[in-house]
């Protein structure tokens, strides 16, 4: 690829993100004069980019939003990002119309027309290289989730249907502050009006969203980050259990995917510190019986004291066999036979 198209696109990409920047700074991003950011900038408004200037002290460039644009201009690396990122989210639903991966497949299969033609035939030899397993998740429309957004971007009040975990039928008035993604489900943070408190919404549950025009003032968040939040709700019933596995963080992570965890690399070689939450001890040893590593586990006691009993069962049936086992047809009495 040429230099300047290498440039126009990183110039693109930076525009794109919708603030405005001003010509020193985009010079330094770009490592060029601010003269040659003056003629990259008339380039892309002869493409058809709207970039809005606004000239003297302060002055700024930015890619005015809400306009018609020219067709998708991404690099190698961003497309085939685009291309897997609309499979995985296709992947992962209930397979409804309407819903949000049924919306990422129609755009799965629409993305190519939108790309650079010199982009096309790598994007296509992807898709067609590509095979996805579908992974069953609560189904929730594109939407719900454009509608929620929307309502949050103008502190707008929302109403709402909503069916707790125990199937019961509410109405709610909430100000949204924050959408999250967790473990292949989608909730809402919000401050519920009429019981004057944070509340986290399954979105699956939600229905018949109404948005009042009632506009409310921002709200702290209470915790520092919207998931942190979902995660303490979440893990309320659960056991904080904190060990050491002796494994590279990747290992782990692919040992305890289907759990609640915290990976972090340790400060020995091989040597990963976890933290996970968990409804008892036996959880844990199913995703660590297929690692095969050693690992410590630094709390909560009760959890290594049941570790400790269930290795002493293990041992006790690795030991040697009584005169008095039952063996199958066509065996030896295997009273020195030992279990491996």
């Amino acid at each position: 690829m040429a230099d300047v198209t290498r440039r126009m696109l990183a110039l693109l990409s930076i525009l794109q993100t919708g603030r405005p920047f001003s010509g020193d700074e985009l010079a330094s991003r770009l490592d060029v004069s601010p003269r040659t950011v003056r003629r990259d900038v008339d380039r892309l408004r002869e493409y058809g980019y709207p970039v809005e200037t606004q000239p003297g002290p302060g002055g700024h460039y930015r890619l005015v939003a809400g306009r018609t644009m020219p067709p998708l201009v991404l690099d190698d690396d961003e497309a085939i990002a685009a291309l897997l990122g609309l499979a995985t989210l296709a992947s992962s639903g209930s397979g409804e119309d309407g819903t949000l991966d049924d919306a990422a497949t129609r755009a799965y299969g629409k993305l190519d027309q939108f790309l650079p033609a010199r982009l096309r035939p790598r994007v296509a030899a992807l898709r067609a290289s590509l095979e996805t397993d579908r992974q069953l998740a609560p189904a929730v429309s594109a939407a719900l989730l454009a509608g929620l957004a929307e309502a949050i971007s103008d502190r707008e009040v929302v109403r709402f249907g909503y069916s707790d975990r125990h199937g019961e039928q509410s109405r709610r008035r909430v100000e949204p502050h924050r959408q999250m993604h967790l473990l292949q489900r989608w909730y809402l943070l919000g401050w519920d009006l009429d019981r004057d408190d944070w509340r986290v919404f399954r979105l699956d549950r939600v229905r018949d969203l109404v948005r009042t025009g009632v506009r409310h003032s921002p709200r702290a968040l209470p915790a520092d980050a919207a998931l942190s939040y979902l995660r303490q709700g979440l893990n309320a019933d659960r056991r904080r259990v904190r060990l050491v596995v002796r494994a590279r963080p990747d290992q782990v992570a692919d040992a305890l995917k289907f759990e609640d965890a915290e990976i972090h690399r340790g400060p020995g070689d091989l040597e990963t510190q976890v933290t996970v939450w968990l409804d008892s001890w036996e959880w844990l040893i199913l995703g660590l019986a297929h690692l095969d590593a050693d690992f410590s586990i630094i709390e909560p006691a009760d959890f290594r004291n049941a570790f400790a009993a269930f290795g002493r069962r293990l041992l006790a049936a690795s030991g040697p066999r009584t005169a008095g086992t039952v063996e199958t047809a066509g065996t030896e009495a295997a009273g020195t036979a030992e279990a491996g």
